[in-house]
């Protein structure tokens, strides 16, 4: 590993939150396979400023960017490239986080959740918004189907497989285990996930 780059764990039905330089690739690894990660991208320096799914389905017309094209900000200005996808390449931008609410609705309490996760690794380094904008479900496939369902099948990346940003300006990640055990979304198993900042 680069002597510049540093790795974040973010463990099973966790978040993390860090600061990424301009042009500084993150690569995000699901480490066991099956596993979803939340992302989240605010610009380090106006934190009014954030990736936003639907602004990125807009600007591309397209469900999820393809390698070399980049997700946007509610502004429509390019916040992060999508530089490399080394996985089967099923993602999502339709749902938002798991909440608290979700889970009740189910009959479970005080469950682990991504909204709780977000809100409180982005506090982690003094970042306050005044939503929970829906984050980039990396590896979720739940692509659509002709008829417009959506079904939530288990991820369908492997062991070590990876996707890779790059920030577009300074920013800061929050990337989150996505906590759904009771459903086949990370085949009713939760795992962790590594970022690795920097080059490797």
């Amino acid at each position: 590993m680069n002597e510049t780059a540093r790795s974040v764990t973010v463990p099973a039905r966790q978040g993390r939150a860090f600061t990424v330089a301009a042009g500084e690739p993150v690569r995000i690894t699901d480490v066991q396979g099956h596993q979803v990660g939340d992302l989240w991208v605010i610009d380090a320096a106006d934190h009014g400023r954030w990736l936003s799914t639907s602004h990125t389905r807009d600007r591309l017309e397209r469900m999820f960017p393809r390698p070399g094209e980049s997700f946007t900000d509610q502004f429509g200005d390019p916040i992060a490239e999508f530089a490399e996808d080394d996985s089967p390449g099923r993602h999502d931008m339709l749902f938002p986080p798991c909440n608290r609410w979700l889970y009740e609705s189910h009959g479970l309490v005080d469950h682990p959740n991504c909204h709780d996760n977000f809100l409180a690794a982005a506090a982690s380094v003094g970042v306050t918004l005044p939503v929970v904008p829906d984050p980039v479900n990396l590896f979720q496939n739940s692509v659509p189907d002709p008829d417009g369902a959506l079904n939530v099948l288990p991820a369908a990346s492997a062991a070590g497989d990876s996707v890779t940003l790059r920030m577009l300006r300074p920013a800061v990640v929050v990337l989150t285990s996505c906590s759904v055990d009771n459903w086949p979304t990370n085949n009713e198993n939760c795992t962790p996930l590594l970022a690795l900042i920097g080059s490797a």
